[in-house]
């Protein structure tokens, strides 16, 4: 199957003290170039999430939007540091007895003191919330990659009517090619006719003149090919790899031989039927630009 580099995927997973919530979208590109915005408590998780988007992503700029809640944030413990606390009990006995003041000091007081009492929050277990954020991303990969599919299928349609359509030009082309010299040679026997008058012509030299004008006008090889090229998508767009640069290679190739024909051949019908045909591969060109 082929899929497209446009598409979309969401997913939202959660648990009694936290909520994970991804989104993806993409657009076409070269290559596979994957953005991801994650909260800052999530940073540490972005290699891991970069790889694991690499599974189901071949090609396409595509931006991951990952927001994070957090159930337990204000659950918070209190820490007692009961050595820097006997330190400034210490030396306020000290400032008490040089200076032969009381010491007034209330627990109330003490506690006041900077880092005392300080406030933590709970230690976030890493294996667990990094099963949620895997799953989350996991289900909008998912998601993303049957919108991709879903895309996919309509472009192989719309691609294989114009490979259709293609055929049929290159059938005409291939068709009417002997017809142009057998109206050369008749057109080129009437007019030395017409000049000699009543002078015999030399068949001989007719004949070699008219296979000069063939060999110069054929487009067999040219007919052929394409013929090739346009049963070598089909079987491409059959495929289950990633097939988006092939296929472009494909339709440079088919391009290349219509230019070819357009330039060996004079005929009007033919001339007309190599433009529609240049028309159709730059459509064709144009939807594998959306292919993975």
């Amino acid at each position: 199957m082929i899929k497209s580099m446009t598409g979309f995927g969401r997913s939202e997973v959660s648990n009694d003290d936290r909520k994970i919530t991804v989104e993806m979208k993409s657009v076409n590109h070269r290559y596979c170039d994957i953005s991801i915005k994650l909260p800052k408590k999530l940073s540490f998780f972005e290699v891991g999430i970069r790889n694991l988007l690499k599974k189901y992503i071949g090609r396409g700029k595509v931006d991951v939007y990952i927001t994070y809640e957090d159930y337990t944030e204000n659950t918070v413990c209190v820490k007692y540091n009961s050595d820097l606390a006997k330190e400034y009990y210490d030396n306020l006995e000290k400032i008490s007895q040089e200076f032969g003041i009381e010491n007034d000091i209330r627990a109330t007081v003490l506690s006041r003191y900077p880092d005392v009492f300080t406030l933590e929050e709970q230690t976030i277990d890493e294996g667990k919330l990094w099963e949620l954020v895997e799953e989350a991303v996991g289900n909008a990969a998912e998601a993303f990659v049957e919108t991709r599919i879903a895309e996919g299928e309509n472009l192989k349609t719309d691609l294989k009517t114009k490979l259709n359509t293609m055929a049929s030009l290159v059938d005409f082309v291939e068709e009417r090619s002997p017809e142009i010299v057998s109206e050369y040679r008749s057109k080129l026997l009437a007019k030395v006719t017409e000049l000699l008058q009543d002078t015999k012509v030399d068949e001989s030299i007719l004949l070699t003149e008219v296979t000069i004008y063939a060999d110069k006008i054929c487009v067999d090889e040219e007919t052929v090919r394409l013929k090739s090229h346009i049963v070598n998508m089909i079987n491409t767009l059959n495929e289950n790899d990633n097939v988006g640069r092939k296929l472009d290679f494909i339709a440079q190739e088919m391009n290349r031989e219509a230019n070819t024909i357009l330039s060996k051949v004079s005929d009007i019908e033919i001339t007309n039927k190599a433009i529609d045909l240049k028309t159709e591969i730059e459509k064709v060109r144009e939807q594998i630009q959306n292919i993975e």
